[in-house]
């Protein structure tokens, strides 16, 4: 397999070429094009429950396989949102993903839902994925990504927050101490300790939606 990830960061997208027998698992919605020697399948990873379980996490309930089947291929494929792609290779390892950053994979990778470090919280994108095992991953954000080395402690809003390493323990909480404060919109953050990776995004689309919302049309009461 040879992969080339171009108009990156703004707009990237994920040119792979498969050869014969390899595929790729892909977010629905994301493939742009492919050859026709690619053969697309749809099916519940891991079954009825797994596919339930992302489904909650706002991810997909079926995943998309694509397989070159006799001869090489070429398949294109590209997030929802205009922003960077990330490649990270796993080897036994797992890593953390906020909902809506994963896009596709190839290898042995198992995508499920992670509750860990959000628990007895109602903040917005508590349910995350946690994805395990020996392969390629891509993952993706809207806007550009930062890579920080974490070694200590390190503290990122929610909205940013894009995928961390497993090493890291974390917690999520408001950045204020009361009651009123986790009641009236103190923003959630995620406070990460121990050494291990982050990856944060540059923009909100949260705050995007924030700052859209008052231009929305209005279908207004003639009465």
């Amino acid at each position: 397999m040879k992969y080339d990830i171009i108009s990156a960061p703004t707009y990237s997208l994920v040119e792979m070429t498969l050869n014969p027998g390899e595929s790729v698992v892909v977010e629905p919605g994301s493939m742009t094009w492919m050859d026709t020697s690619i053969i697309p399948k749809t099916e519940m990873q891991g079954g009825f429950f797994a596919g339930l379980k992302r489904r909650m996490a706002g991810e997909s309930f079926f995943l998309n396989t694509y397989k070159a089947e006799v001869n090489s291929g070429m398949i294109g494929i590209a997030p929802s949102f205009s922003g960077d792609i990330i490649v990270r290779e796993l080897n036994d390892e797992t890593i953390y993903m906020e909902r809506g950053a994963y896009i596709c994979h190839l290898g042995n990778l198992e995508t499920s839902v992670s509750w860990e470090g959000f628990r007895g919280t109602f903040a917005e994108g508590m349910l995350g994925l946690r994805i395990s095992g020996t392969g390629l991953l891509f993952f993706g954000s809207y806007g550009d990504v930062q890579e920080v080395q974490v070694d200590g402690s390190y503290t990122v809003d929610n909205g940013y927050a894009v995928a961390w390493e497993s090493s890291l323990d974390y917690s999520i909480g408001t950045t204020g101490r009361t009651i009123r404060s986790w009641l009236f919109g103190d923003q959630w953050i995620c406070r990460y300790h121990g050494k291990g990776k982050v990856w944060i995004q540059t923009r909100s689309p949260r705050n995007l939606a924030s700052w859209v919302h008052p231009f929305r049309p209005v279908q207004r009461d003639n009465k």
